[in-house]
């Protein structure tokens, strides 16, 4: 009698299923199409009113570098359109993470569509911490990371005369805090994959060996330096977000619910 009512049940949950509306690949572009519009305007919102701060900004982002020159040292340009386009990226930079609330809801809205109805109160914890995971590794590349390969860097040149220019030294501290905010997701990815049941704790600890290679590879590639100190202060803390993933796949994954 429990595996007929069990039957009854799925069978109802597969008819409810197959009773929502499909899209056509049409209406996917459609959709896609409008879900990009609406990120983009809401960059461009964003990017209008960093740009009002920019400069404030800007003397945010060079605090981890100042703080190693010499007194009264500051930075440098060498173009006399240097300090507008500087300005301009700092905008940009700064209306990505202002506006990720919002990409990360039509990121959402763009792939409920295809969720089961009960995965699709997922959509509030998913905009929640996605945002807070993103902004926090921003945060945590600006505030430990970057520091630390600024000390590694300066210390390495006191034997020269060196000219940082706001060119070189922003498109750094950009990959870094992008970089960071990006890996930061980690957690939120694997739990998604989880509750999916397209990954589990078993597999992601079988292979913990192959992911630290693969970490210390992506590590290599979205470093804008190639030395090991900038590569590995980008590895620590994903090899530590990976583990956290295996918790996160252990307590929320499918097959535990089940």
């Amino acid at each position: 009698m429990v595996d007929e009512a069990t039957s009854a049940a799925e069978a109802g949950q597969e008819a409810h299923d197959d009773a929502l509306p499909r899209m056509s690949f049409l209406e996917h572009l459609d959709e896609l199409r409008r879900r990009l519009i609406i990120s983009t305007i809401t960059l461009l919102v964003a990017f209008l009113v960093c740009w009002n701060y920019a400069p404030e900004i800007f003397a945010f982002l060079e605090r981890p570098i100042l703080q190693f020159l010499q007194p009264g040292e500051k930075l440098a340009y060498t173009s006399i359109t240097s300090p507008f386009m500087l300005y301009m990226k700092v905008a940009f930079l700064s209306a990505i993470f202002v506006a990720s609330p919002v990409v990360l809801l039509q990121l959402w809205l763009f792939i409920a569509p295809g969720l089961y109805p009960k995965e699709r109160y997922y959509a509030l914890p998913f905009i929640l911490f996605a945002t807070l995971f993103f902004v926090g590794g921003g945060w945590f590349g600006y505030d430990v990371v970057f520091p630390m390969a600024c000390k590694f860097f300066v210390e390495i040149g006191r034997d020269f005369n060196q000219v940082i220019t706001v060119d070189d030294y922003f498109s750094f501290a950009s990959k870094m805090i992008l970089a960071m905010g990006l890996v930061f997701e980690t957690p939120i990815l694997v739990f998604f994959l989880s509750r999916l049941g397209i990954v589990t704790p078993q597999f992601l600890l079988r292979n913990f060996k192959y992911a630290v290679v693969a970490i210390f590879i992506i590590a290599a590639v979205i470093t804008p330096t190639p030395d090991m100190v900038t590569q590995a202060a980008l590895a620590v803390p994903m090899i530590l977000l990976y583990s956290l993933g295996i918790a996160i796949s252990f307590f929320f994954g499918k097959k535990r619910e089940e």
